[in-house]
């Protein structure tokens, strides 16, 4: 099962660019994340999630894949909105998940295009699509596509894992910039070290 690892170079970096991270990093320890490779199943699971509680979107998720057998194109394609709000889904979400399946069935979006292409391609590609933002984008750099320097500026987590590290009260976009920028390359290491000190390690 493919990982996404903050390896001992990427640690190494951030704890000389950032001591207090640094620390973070040892009280932590090693960190990896698995990957979800299907490009469209963790759009899908996305698009599901989007303003709605883990566990509802948990229950929608299974329903949609014991309805449909597995979450792809042609299986969304083949199937009515009707069918798709049955499952849980909103009038809106139903629409927004035929769009995206209509524009990976005809090559509008390529996921092995997307393999190969630089992150700012990846997220104009999928941001194009409605019913994905920046934020969602940016999530499937990290959790699908596995690149190495994603800060995002649209997550919660990562904010308040900056403001609990530095004492921020607030963290506008000039500030992020500089954390961003004083992390790459390794930035999404960052990013996984910083949502586990908003958890509270």
């Amino acid at each position: 099962m493919p990982y996404f690892e903050c390896d001992a170079r990427a640690c190494e970096y951030l704890a000389g660019r950032d001591p207090l991270l640094g620390e973070a990093i040892a009280r932590i320890g090693p960190l990896r994340r698995e990957l979800r490779t299907d490009l469209f199943a963790a759009l899908a699971d996305s698009i599901v999630s989007q303003q709605i509680s883990g566990r509802a979107a948990d229950a929608v998720l299974a329903r949609l894949t014991a309805f449909l057998g597995a979450i792809t194109p042609e299986a969304v394609a083949a199937v009515p909105d009707e069918a798709l709000r049955g499952c849980g889904l909103s009038l809106r979400k139903a629409g927004y998940l035929k769009g995206a399946a209509e524009a990976f069935r005809s090559g509008a979006v390529d996921p092995e295009a997307l393999r190969r292409a630089g992150d700012r391609e990846v997220a104009e590609a999928l941001t194009a699509l409605r019913g994905v933002g920046a934020w969602t984008a940016e999530m499937l750099l990290i959790f699908s596509l596995g690149r190495p320097d994603v800060l995002s500026f649209g997550d919660f987590g990562i904010r308040k894992g900056l403001s609990l590290l530095h004492g921020h009260e607030r963290i506008d976009r000039p500030l992020f910039e500089r954390y961003r920028a004083l992390y790459s390359p390794y930035g999404t290491a960052a990013s996984l070290y910083l949502w586990a000190v908003a958890g509270g390690a």
